[in-house]
């Protein structure tokens, strides 16, 4: 159940990812991030008033603030980073995030066995390629790369401490509740920030009515990717969860072959096909 719950996460993540790539092209990234998040804090509410899950109050609730917290700091880094340099270093860079919820997991005593820790390396190594690394071209700034290792960092912390918001399903609701309205109230300060400085909130056209069902897929596909990944935390080892959960830019490739009709690059098919057998033998190990 660990591995079906993770690899829902990726499945969920991904698509968010991809969603959200597609509505950058006409939205500003931080208007997506904002209003993605504002919405999915909305259904969260709702949900969290219909099932009691106010009684689940507690100090956990604190890991949820944090991820809350370090998760649109993430996110800004690590559009920044695509801005600035090329995606075939960024994206397989951050891929790296899965380092910190994988190492808590060994520091807490979780030892996977020989398959599974071959699965580890077998899994984060095809990510890694599928993200289409680049291989030679002009050097890379320094800042882009520091950008990324941020992003990836607070990536992988966000893994890190949903895990440890709630115990029970009513209270991972309210967790997921309170993550979102940090996310929001961070995202949005630093529109803010950026729309005084001049940049746009909004294309010229106004707001993109027609584009609001995909930004509510967006922010409840990121939510329910959470949710699934805090099940697959609680039911196994954070160490197995974290690397299947981390496959989610295999699901965004594959989803710009399928709907784009992108090419996918030889390393990133080789990458995809690695993830496989790293998923199989985390699966099964």
């Amino acid at each position: 159940m660990t591995a079906l719950f993770a690899l829902a996460s990726s499945l969920l993540w991904g698509l968010a990812d991809f969603g959200g790539g597609l509505l950058t092209r006409r939205v500003p990234a931080l208007t997506v991030v904002v209003v993605s998040q504002a919405i999915a804090a909305v259904v969260l509410g709702v949900t969290v008033v219909a099932t009691g899950g106010w009684s689940e109050a507690g100090p956990r609730l604190w890991f949820a603030a944090a991820a809350g917290l370090v998760g649109p700091v993430g996110l800004i880094c690590f559009y920044k980073a695509l801005a600035l340099g090329p995606m075939g270093v960024v994206s397989p860079l951050g891929t790296l995030g899965v380092a910190v919820p994988v190492g808590v997991g060994l520091v807490l005593g979780e030892r996977p066995g020989p398959a599974q820790f071959a699965g580890i390396g077998v899994a984060v190594l095809g990510v890694a390629l599928a993200g289409g690394p680049q291989l030679r071209g002009a050097p890379v700034q320094r800042r882009t790369i520091l950008l990324t290792l941020v992003a990836a960092f607070g990536f992988g912390t966000v893994f890190a401490l949903i895990a440890e918001a709630s115990t029970t399903v009513t209270g991972l609701f309210l967790a997921l509740f309170v993550q979102r309205v940090v996310n929001v109230v961070v995202g949005g300060a630093v529109l803010y920030t950026s729309v005084r400085r001049g940049a746009p909130a909004l294309p010229a056209g106004g707001f993109p009515w027609a584009s609001f069902p995909a930004l509510a897929f967006v922010g409840l596909a990121d939510v329910a990717a959470n949710g699934t990944y805090a099940v697959a935390a609680g039911l196994g080892p954070v160490t197995v969860a974290a690397v299947l959960a981390s496959l989610y830019p295999v699901v965004t490739a594959l989803a710009a072959r399928g709907f784009l009709s992108e090419r996918l690059r030889a390393v990133q098919a080789a990458g995809a096909g690695l993830a496989l057998v790293g998923t199989l033998l985390l699966a099964t190990g």
